[in-house]
């Protein structure tokens, strides 16, 4: 087992007992030392997320309420302090462990898979030919015409509750990632944090969503991956 597919394996549950996963964690320090990591970091995440709501809770909220309406006051509404305090870690947590909710868009659930890969595959280059892309394409019944450069990386990827090809381009000295989702965005649309920015556009009954730097040419790429997908030929 590969350095980047045990990653991937344990990311995706830091309590794999597969016994295939145990022995490439058995027999590297470096992958117990990143096992630890991960088992604590979830750990974290689950401590967090156990909070505690008091019982008398819901008649607080409805006295602060009586009382706002009689007294014309608006008094701090702690019960919502508590509240945003609650979305904001479990955000988190979507954030790094969970590209599946419904309130991520297309571009948004690109971005987090892109952050989250981004340092195992860096530097990797399997020269992949457009017929492995195809090939990597073909349960999703899709296939690119010709590609705007060349693919670094290949391979499927969880993608939300779906899964998706999970590409890595370089086009003019670009580096760009590419995901086809088989799930048809509504429009063109396009998402940037000021560092990266995300590009959708739909494909029939798919979407093909290119990540790339803030200031490089995304659209230009995911408008020539649009016309070059096409459905595969049987």
């Amino acid at each position: 087992m590969d350095d980047l597919e045990f990653r991937r394996r344990l990311l995706a549950d830091p309590y794999d007992t597969d016994p295939e996963l145990q022995a490439a964690k058995a027999e590297s320090e470096r992958h117990q030392g990143y096992a630890d990591d991960i088992a604590e970091l979830d750990s974290k995440i689950d401590q967090a997320l156990r909070v505690e709501v008091p019982e008398d809770l819901p008649d607080k909220i409805l006295f602060s309420q009586t009382t706002d309406v009689e007294q014309g006051v608006k008094r701090p509404r702690w019960h919502l302090a508590i509240a945003a305090s609650i979305a904001f870690v479990f955000g988190i947590a979507l954030g790094q462990f969970n590209w599946g909710s419904a309130t991520l868009d297309l571009n948004q659930t690109a971005l987090a898979h892109y952050y989250h890969e981004h340092a195992f595959i860096e530097g990797i280059n399997e020269g992949a030919t457009i017929e492995q892309v195809n090939a990597k394409l073909q349960p999703f019944g899709k296939a690119f015409n010709a590609l705007p450069g060349e693919v670094t990386y290949i391979n499927h990827c969880s993608f939300g509750d779906q899964h998706a090809l999970h590409m890595v381009m370089e086009s003019d000295g670009q580096a760009y990632t590419v995901f086809v989702v088989p799930s048809a965005s509504q429009a063109p649309a396009q998402k940037s944090d000021g560092k990266m920015q995300a590009v959708s556009r739909p494909v029939q009954s798919a979407s093909v969503i290119v990540v790339g730097e803030a200031k490089s040419p995304a659209a230009p790429i995911a408008e020539q991956l649009q016309q070059q997908l096409t459905p595969q030929a049987i």
